[in-house]
């Protein structure tokens, strides 16, 4: 039975990169497996046709010839077509998948794993004013660097790591559990790949010590809380030369004393004299940059809430100003001398002389109060 063309099996073009090449046949060896196809009887084969195929087009030798000739080209036959193995079996697809996931990896060349550094957080409280405005502040963030005493290496100034006899400097070794070769971080190097017998005195073999790095955050003005700043490479130190983390800077905006902020509209509410409620007048109104004078009609109720366009703020997601919302809250006076209560008596009795005319509320409630308990009571 003629073979197909190598090309084809992978479903790959003949202009395909390596990296194209190993992404196919990861796909096909993962969804053809035969341990995972028990019931399919044509898996294993699909399996072998695949691998077989990897491992020439994988070839830069072998994929020029047979580019050039065909599968009269490869005099000899593709290793290891005929079995599992190989230099890129089951086994090795499995690690590459779990070496991205969990971020560590064979170096360059199968050398030692390297380990990107954690990622930081940090919570940066800032006044309402500051987060609006923006500004650049200085921040101290405890975290892991690398030692400068023996560059990362962990290894005393003037020495260097050796080999690890285990895994041969490999940082993995292979386990074979009957059909399945299992790749694991060896347990000797923990992934390192060397072995360390003269450690630095100051991180102790780590390759890394704690400090405290100062930073400038420079916040954006219209930072609203619980938005974050992203510093590239701030984070902690990676392990054995692996890349630094991130640090995420979390905003956390203090509650202010007068003003709510919902996105770019803010609220506040505006203490109101009762003469000034009942006669009208002007009030004089703090927003965030100033302050604005309110005109209050007269007869205003407390609770009555007044819009002063564009006086709000603006966000980093939208440059549109919001509004603000004054809230008038009509304030009882207190702590009144006896002319002033009786003074205020005569006014309550010259009100209410006038009937509903000059509490049309206060009437209709008790109107509404009567008819309820009138309605219960039949």
């Amino acid at each position: 039975m003629a073979k197909r063309d190598y090309y084809e099996v992978l479903g790959l073009s003949k202009s395909a990169s390596a990296d194209e090449i190993k992404k196919a046949y990861r796909r096909l060896a993962m969804k053809h497996h035969p341990d995972r196809n028990t019931e399919d009887q044509s898996a294993e084969a699909k399996f072998k046709e695949a691998k077989e195929a990897y491992e020439v087009l994988s070839d830069q030798e072998k994929r020029s010839a047979y580019d050039q000739f065909g599968h009269d080209g490869l005099r000899a036959g593709p290793r290891g077509a005929g079995g599992f193995g190989g230099a890129e079996g089951f086994a090795d697809i499995f690690g590459d998948v779990f070496g991205d996931i969990f971020g560590g990896g064979r170096g360059r060349g199968g050398g030692s794993q390297v380990f990107r550094g954690a990622d930081l957080g940090y919570e940066l409280r800032l006044d309402l004013e500051t987060a609006v405005a923006g500004d650049t502040v200085t921040i101290d963030v405890p975290t892991q660097v690398s030692c400068s005493s023996c560059d990362g290496s962990g290894a005393k100034k003037g020495t260097t790591p050796n080999p690890c006899s285990t895994c041969q400097g490999n940082g993995q070794v292979r386990m074979q559990q009957g059909f399945f070769s299992i790749q694991q971080t060896c347990p000797a190097c923990k992934g390192a790949g060397t072995i360390i017998s003269d450690p630095c005195q100051d991180c102790h073999g780590r390759g890394r010590i704690r400090k405290t790095k100062t930073l400038s955050v420079k916040v954006p003005a219209g930072v609203d809380d619980g938005d974050r700043i992203r510093l590239s490479g701030e984070g902690e130190a990676g392990r054995n030369g692996g890349p630094p983390g991130d640090l995420y800077v979390e905003i956390r905006v203090k509650p202010h004393k007068i003003f709510e902020r919902d996105g770019a509209d803010l609220s506040c509410e505006v203490p109101v004299s009762i003469a000034t409620a009942t006669l009208g007048g002007d009030v004089q109104l703090p927003t965030i940059d100033g302050h604005v004078s309110l005109k209050v009609p007269a007869g205003t109720q407390s609770g009555k809430v007044f819009r002063l366009r564009g006086k709000g703020v603006t966000t980093v997601r939208d440059p549109r100003t919001g509004d603000l919302f004054a809230k008038v809250a009509v304030e009882t006076p207190v702590n009144l001398t006896n002319e002033q209560k009786e003074l205020l008596s005569k006014f309550e009795e010259s009100v209410k002389s006038g009937g509903d005319k000059h509490s049309p509320r206060a009437g209709g409630w008790v109107e509404t109060v009567k008819r309820f308990f009138d309605r219960i009571s039949q």
